[in-house]
């Protein structure tokens, strides 16, 4: 198969492998290039997430890491199965960010997104909602302490109906504290649970294999799980190398959280794709991989049913604008 095809191309390839699959030929996953005809600028760090209402990928902001001086976007972006990129012009949006948390929320239909940084150590910690058309500020009672995340820190948990966030590494001070966005109220409430991640670099995805959010990462290779109550770290039998800042995302075709890639320490990256399925991790060899970079833009399009990457920090410091899919292929 071809690195560069057109998403047109890339949908009929994905229905005939899920076709082929399901007549009982083994299935795969492989990395592919799409040709696009037009991308945001390059940048690492940016909040992505699918929007079922918008039937598209919403990307916000982002900017060039810790290099000074710093740049950061408060641009909005769209990428679907049809149109490829799409830049959108909302009427509000929040100021110029880049590793803002994001979460799409079920039971208000809306994108929310908390935070991020808007400069060399300078982070914020407000709250905004995505309607589709618009941003618009939120002023829960409570808010969380200022924090950058840089990669997924924020995810819908289905078992529990609330947004889960970890705050990690890059929060002033360092933390390793629990919150819960709770759409319906608009309100942050912070958990206390008996066990839990270090402050890190992690990111988390939920499982809904095994109704589950997992973490992973933090410039380590524990794995954590969250049943809604408290954090339980995982012992597998077989674990990637340690790494920060990795992208990660579940994948209901396959039924296992994906991650790519992460950095071993600037300005190494790594570019290997491994799967969780609730007990242990799997490294997959594809044909093509991106290269290596860390706090890359990452979630599943459930239209092109593929995992969608896009931009991150590449070795020897570098930004890219690189969008690559994961796609199951007989």
């Amino acid at each position: 198969m071809k690195q560069n095809l057109g998403l047109l191309q890339i949908r009929t390839v994905v229905q005939m492998g899920l076709l082929l699959a399901g007549l009982g030929e083994a299935q795969t996953l492989q990395w592919v290039k799409p040709a696009l005809a037009s991308l945001p600028s390059d940048r690492c760090c940016g909040a992505m997430v699918f929007d079922p209402l918008m039937r598209a990928s919403l990307l916000f902001g982002g900017g060039n890491g810790g290099i000074e001086p710093a740049v950061r976007y408060n641009d909005t972006w769209t990428f679907s199965s049809t149109g490829g990129w799409s830049q959108l012009s909302p009427a509000t949006s929040p100021s110029p960010r880049q590793g803002a948390g994001i979460a799409y929320d079920p039971t208000t239909q809306t994108v929310v997104l908390f935070g991020g940084g808007t400069g060399a150590y300078t982070y914020v910690n407000d709250t905004w909602t995505w309607d589709g058309v618009t941003w618009t500020q939120q002023f829960p009672p409570v808010s969380p302490r200022a924090c950058e995340f840089d990669t997924q820190g924020m995810v819908y948990d289905q078992a529990t109906e609330n947004v889960v966030m970890f705050m990690g590494g890059n929060c002033s001070p360092s933390l390793a504290e629990t919150w819960i966005w709770n759409g319906r109220a608009k309100t942050w409430t912070q958990k206390f649970p008996s066990t839990s991640p270090p402050p890190s670099n992690a990111t988390i995805a939920y499982d809904a294999a095994n109704g589950e959010v997992v973490l992973f990462g933090g410039n380590m290779n524990q794995t954590w799980t969250w049943d809604g109550t408290t954090w339980t770290e995982q012992f597998p039998a077989t674990s990637p190398s340690p790494r920060g800042l990795p992208a990660m995302a579940y994948d209901p075709i396959v039924g296992s959280v994906v991650m790519f890639g992460g950095s071993a320490g600037a300005p190494s990256a790594l570019n290997d794709t491994w799967t969780w399925n609730g007990t242990t991790w799997t490294q997959i060899q594809t044909t093509y991989t991106p290269e290596g970079r860390w706090a890359a833009a990452i979630d599943f399009d459930p239209y092109l049913r593929s995992i969608v990457l896009f931009g991150g920090e590449l070795a020897g410091d570098p930004f890219t604008n690189q969008t690559w899919l994961l796609v199951p292929m007989r």
